[in-house]
């Protein structure tokens, strides 16, 4: 039986470069995500938008841009995330650019840990996001959220969930990426964390990646997919700050869904990047509901899946 969902906007693109991503979950709703949902018999409650600080626009201090800023989204991200997992229901979040990543997963995995859950992050993005300030001039934390969640970084940011670090980088599976820094990759390395890039998707293909990413998962799992639109090429989804050009293809992509959907076990989902002022006609939110539809069990044809083990 599928929990009831809850819809969570978060307007900001506080850690992020540029900027747009802030009017994200309105694009969302546009494209008809909760009716498209709601299609599929599933209940829907749109909690509306979260509230939080204005982005300043200023440059970096002491390596990181605007912390204050993204600690109390975070943190507001995090409370209602973990608020409505209480309550027994799926929250999807509606960013918002991709360093609120951390107050999402960071609640998730306060949420496993208070009922012994195994966590499980799908991290679907054309980056690896394990910068540090020490390697990104840039200072915007939306290159950070998965180094952070694993505890490097201030404590003001690696403590949202009361436990530093927040995650294991062993719970971790990337998906997609093509875009990595010289020295984030040496940290990435360094951490053990699992990415398959598009070299591994061109190499072996996008249906035993996804088996390899899955693998493991039980009725104990507790999956989180972080989805960050930049993940699909730019030839399908333009509407996005950090557009890397070489992701999987829409198939490739709705296979991936498709094959989430199959395990019956995503339990959390966060939906980030999404910049309207850089599509044309709405055109990458709606990719994005159509994806986020087959999560939910849409298929090209009616399919009889494996029964959970």
């Amino acid at each position: 039986m599928q929990n009831p969902i809850s819809l969570i906007g978060a307007p900001t693109d506080i850690g992020a470069g540029a900027r747009g991503a802030s009017m994200g979950p309105e694009a969302l709703r546009v494209a008809g995500l909760q009716a498209v949902l709601e299609s599929h018999g599933l209940q829907v409650a749109d909690r509306g938008n979260l509230g939080g600080p204005a982005n300043p626009w200023l440059p970096p201090t002491e390596g990181y841009r605007h912390l204050p800023e993204v600690v109390a989204w975070n943190t507001a991200l995090h409370d209602a995330v973990h608020a409505e997992l209480a309550l027994g229901r799926m929250p999807i979040v509606l960013g918002g650019d991709h360093c609120l990543g951390l107050g999402s997963i960071s609640a998730v995995a306060r949420h496993c840990r208070d009922t012994g859950k195994t966590l499980r992050v799908l991290w679907l993005d054309a980056h690896a996001d394990f910068n540090t300030a020490a390697l990104t001039p840039s200072g915007n934390i939306h290159g950070m959220p998965v180094a952070l969640l694993c505890g490097m970084g201030p404590a003001a940011l690696t403590g949202i969930g009361g436990t530093t670090p927040a995650i294991s980088a062993s719970v971790v599976r990337q998906i997609g990426i093509r875009s990595v820094d010289a020295g984030e990759k040496r940290l990435v390395h360094e951490a053990g964390l699992e990415v398959f890039d598009m070299r591994y998707i061109d190499e072996m293909g996008m249906r035993h990646t996804m088996d390899q990413a899955l693998m493991g998962m039980d009725d104990n799992t507790h999956l989180h997919v972080s989805f960050d639109v930049d993940f699909l090429d730019p030839e399908i989804a333009p509407g996005v700050g950090t557009t890397v050009p070489g992701g999987p293809t829409y198939r490739e992509a709705q296979l991936c869904m498709e094959m989430i959907a199959d395990t019956g076990r995503l339990a959390s989902l966060d939906v980030m990047e999404l910049n309207p002022a850089l599509d044309v006609r709405n055109r990458t939110a709606e990719v994005a509901v159509d994806l986020i539809e087959s999560l939910f069990g849409k298929s090209t044809l009616m399919r009889q899946t494996a029964p959970r083990a």
